[in-house]
Order: structure tokens, then sequence, then C-alpha cells
């Protein structure tokens, strides 16, 4: 087999090993699995993303044939949940957990592992997803879908961020095959995918550059100041991290996208 096609080919088993972790998406029979390819997988992240993001947006424009916004923003929502097994917000909820009950180190450890969800996740996790709903049936239907592939992608991004610069603070689980060799140029290929689509809107007038632009700035310090939390109180990130800076990140970017619209409630 010829060296460039070989090469184009490993890339392209890498975002399905991506795909199959992040989503419960089907993958085809040729890619096949070796245990290192998950440690290279995470640069495609941002890809997962627009693929979660393309779901979500298809689920929204026919059910907005049918339904008024907030019903069709609610299918979308629940859409992605459903293509991702709420892997990312299950993420979220065990954090609030373990952050808002546990003292030391060891204890948020113990109380993240948990497969139980607490009164902080419970509530923690409504809320996130209320606002998410709730901010994408404000937007217009256009709007909408363009703030999808746009969170979807950056969002996912600043979870890459945590792996490319923190460590990991477990011995052992199921995020550190993930975790343990994201280089520089890996991060550039994972900062490439979260930038094309981003720039796809801007160039196809699908949202404002205030938009785009300001949304990427509020969901960096949104991850800059959860992962100073993080480090603060673990002293690295867990899977459970990096699933809630993505939940995180994602609605701060809805946010955004609402607030350049000029959607406020004084206007």
């Amino acid at each position: 087999m010829p060296r460039p096609f070989a090469a184009v080919l490993h890339q392209c088993r890498l975002f399905f090993i991506a795909l199959q972790f992040f989503t419960r998406l089907p993958i085809p029979r040729w890619v096949g699995f070796e245990a290192a390819w998950l440690h290279h997988a995470s640069r495609y992240f941002p890809l997962v993303g627009v693929v979660v993001a393309a779901i979500a947006g298809a689920v929204y424009a026919l059910a907005a044939c049918l339904w008024p916004a907030p019903v069709a923003a609610l299918l979308a929502t629940a859409a992605g949940i459903y293509a991702t097994g709420a892997f990312h917000e299950d993420g979220f909820a065990d954090m609030c957990d373990g952050f808002g009950g546990g003292m030391t180190r060891e204890r948020v450890l113990e109380i993240m592992k948990d497969s139980r969800i607490g009164a902080y996740g419970a509530i923690g996790i409504g809320c996130l997803l209320a606002l998410k709903c709730l901010v994408l049936s404000l937007l217009p239907p256009a709007a909408m879908c363009g703030a999808l592939f746009l969170a979807h992608p950056l969002s996912r991004l600043a979870a890459c961020a945590l792996i490319w610069r923190l460590d990991y603070a477990r011995a052992e689980g199921k995020a550190k095959p993930l975790a343990e060799d994201m280089t520089t140029p890996e991060f550039a290929v994972a900062a490439l995918g979260a930038a094309l689509p981003a720039a796809v809107l801007g160039l196809a007038g699908l949202l404002p550059w205030t938009a785009i632009l300001g949304g990427a700035l509020a969901a960096a310090l949104a991850a800059l100041w959860l992962a100073r939390k993080i480090v603060r109180r673990l002293g690295g990130y867990t899977g459970d991290c990096l699933g809630a800076v993505q939940q995180v990140t994602e609605v701060v970017l809805y946010l955004a996208v609402l607030a350049a619209l000029g959607r406020g409630a004084w206007h």
C-alpha cells in the first residue's frame, strides 16, 4: 500500500475510533481496533462534535416543520444526548456531585466514581439542560442550527485543551488512554477541526462574526475558569471533568450567540 494512502487510512481509523468512543454510533468493520489507536484519537474529538451537531440539527430542522421552536429545541437536544449516550452529561453531573459534596481530593474522586447521582448532580444537570433548551429555543432557526455547528466542535476542543495541558488525576480510568499522548501537533489538528466549521459559518453568513469570536472567547474563559478549579481541587482532570468542561462551554457558546444577536430582555 502506498505510504500516503496508508497515512490517510490511519487518520480515518483514528476518527472512527474517536466516534466509537465518544458516541454510540456504529462504525465500519474495516476500521478494526488496536489499543494504541485510542491514545491518539482525541485529535478528532471536535470532528465528532460536527457529527453530533449534524444529527441534532437535522432533528431540529424536521421537528421545526411540525412544532414550535421549544419542542424542536428539546427534541434536538434529546437527539444529541442519545447519539452520545449522555456521555458528557453524566460527567457534568458526576463533577457537580464530587465538587459539591467532597471536601478532600480523595473524597471528591470517590464521589465522582460512584455511579449513583446525588442532589448536586441532579440539580446541576437539570438546570444545565433546561438552560440549553431554553436558549436554543430563543434563537432563530438558521442561527440555532449554526450555533450547534459552532458549539459542539468548540466545546470539545475545550475538553481537548485539558488533555493537552493537564495531568490525569487517577491511576486508572476510562479516559486515561485518551490522556496519555496528546502532543501539540495533535492539539493543532483538533483546533483545525473546530476552526473550520466556525469559519464556514462566518463566511456563509449563518452566524455573525461577533457571535463566533465572542462565543469562542467566552468558551475559552469558561474553560480556563473550570480548569483552574479542577487543578485546585484534584491536581489534574478526570473523564468526568472533560464531560463537564464540554457541557459548560457548549452552553456558554449558545448564550454568547444569543447575546450577539441582540436578544436581551430589554431590547
